[in-house]
């Protein structure tokens, strides 16, 4: 796998440097130092420890990842929203799973994408799921076709700095148009469900109502955390439970899963240093009851 970039600055900067900049990671550096790839500075091999000069190009060459030969091949259906050499957006449908567990060990979005990478060749490319959705929850997920994207993108994760949106339709009609709901959450020891406990970590829901009808809203929430189950914990918390949500208290009558559906994704692009955004429509479970 290559990858390369034109260093614009002003002052000399070290490879490590100027890579971690651009996202990338403590442990692929050091892998490619190693002796797992190598260091290119105009087009030829250089020490980790070299300074890059302004307008010189930096190329990073890395052996590729072998394939995990714990996940199953599949080529059930997959939606394909987006795809370069490096990044794969999808569009899941609710009801299938990111990934393979002790319950379900094929069929998976990550079993699908690596079934669709071979068939189209790419033998040397490992799929990470950058983000995850529960099974019950359909829309964007982001997918690194190889280690270095997951490396390079990893910096974004961590810090919050991917937009991630959703829109979901609450039971009743919430009192502000827009608000933000920061509740601690916690596991529950030996159960699925997550609850709202000062012991349990900060999170933080935004969201904004964009719709109403009888007994719904249609809110769009941005996450500025990352817990399990956030959305839907944090609006049960405040007596708005994701219709559909049995787990959470939802009104089940009118569908068999909680109604929240990944709709909006953006990140930057670490190899181009472009903004890419992607959004998807509302599935029917939404739409017939917004009729």
């Amino acid at each position: 796998m290559e990858a390369s970039w034109q260093y614009t600055g002003t002052e000399p900067i070290k490879i490590k440097k100027f890579l971690q900049s651009l996202g990338m990671g403590h442990r692929l550096f050091n892998d490619i130092k190693k002796g797992q790839g190598e260091f290119l500075v105009d087009h030829r091999p250089v020490r980790p420890t070299t300074k890059i000069l302004p307008n010189q190009p930096l190329t990073i060459r890395v052996n590729p990842e072998p394939a995990d030969p714990t996940v199953a091949v599949s080529h059930d259906p997959l939606q394909v929203v987006y795809e370069d050499d490096n990044w794969m957006v999808i569009d899941k449908p609710a009801g299938v799973t990111s990934i393979p567990g002790p319950s379900v060990t094929n069929g998976t979005i990550l079993n699908r994408v690596t079934g669709y990478l071979l068939d189209q060749q790419s033998s040397d490319q490992r799929p990470h799921l950058i983000t995850r959705l529960d099974r019950d929850t359909g829309g964007l997920l982001l997918v690194a076709k190889h280690h270095v994207a997951s490396s390079m993108i990893s910096q974004q994760v961590q810090q919050h700095q991917m937009v991630k949106e959703y829109t979901a339709l609450v039971g009743g009609h919430l009192t502000k148009d827009h608000g933000i709901i920061d509740k601690p959450i916690a596991r529950v020891a030996g159960q699925v469900q997550r609850v709202v406990s000062a012991e349990g970590q900060p999170a933080s829901t935004e969201y904004w109502v964009e719709a109403e009808g009888t007994g719904w809203t249609r809110i769009r929430v941005r996450l500025h955390t990352g817990r399990t189950h956030q959305i839907r914990v944090h609006f049960a918390a405040i007596g708005h439970p994701l219709l559909g949500d049995a787990l959470y208290g939802g009104d089940t009558s009118q569908g068999d899963h909680q109604l929240l559906h990944a709709s909006r994704l953006a990140f930057r692009d670490p190899f181009s240093q472009r903004r890419l955004s992607f959004t998807s429509p509302l599935p029917a479970s939404f739409t017939k009851i917004m009729i």
